[in-house]
């Protein structure tokens, strides 16, 4: 499945549109997947960075009580941080620090699915083009360009880091476990 699903996000005129598609078909089963292991199982076998990304941000959006018009990027990911609680339907028995080590196992998931992905333009090159467009980009080396909201400072970093620990600690209100400490090192 994961193969095909890979295979049909290229072989579209546009990636991007495509992953999108597929993403939105994908998403209703994915939060009917009653066991964490079993959506992180099948989030981590997906062969496309592309439909991964896209299938989290979906996961994100739906967590959010704001949602945000700004395309995926390092701004957006951070704007998920601040304002996602991941508090879906099938979570309603798991301990609350529990979602939360949840929430940021996806979200450190799709910074590094992004970041390998053809949404980062810098790092993947021109993957958000067809298969037959990228040889002609690649043979011509044309640069890829930077989004402006991939644009962001280690201060902007700390400041919602920061705020999310501080929102953490007055839901939790103990001190955090060690799953989540990692998660957080991670992501910073």
């Amino acid at each position: 499945l994961q193969r095909m699903l890979s295979i049909a996000v290229e072989v579209d005129k546009s990636p991007n549109c495509s992953s999108c598609k597929i993403a939105d078909v994908i998403f209703p089963f994915i939060l009917n997947i009653p066991l964490r292991s079993q959506r992180e199982a099948f989030l981590n076998t997906t062969e496309s960075q592309l439909l991964r990304c896209k299938l989290l941000e979906l996961l994100f959006h739906h967590s959010c009580d704001v949602p945000t018009t700004l395309p995926l990027s390092l701004a957006k990911i951070l704007y998920f941080l601040s304002h996602s609680s991941l508090l879906l339907p099938y979570q309603d028995e798991t301990a609350t620090w529990e979602r939360w080590d949840e929430m940021l196992q996806y979200l450190n998931l799709l910074l590094l699915s992004y970041q390998s992905s053809p949404l980062c333009v810098p790092l993947a090159g021109h993957l958000r083009s067809s298969l037959s467009d990228r040889m002609d980009l690649i043979l011509q080396k044309a640069k890829p360009k930077l989004q402006v909201s991939d644009d962001i400072s280690p201060l902007d970093i700390e400041l919602k880091i920061e705020d999310f620990i501080g929102r953490m600690q007055h839901i939790l209100g103990q001190p955090f476990p060690l799953q989540i400490t990692e998660k957080l090192c991670m992501f910073r």
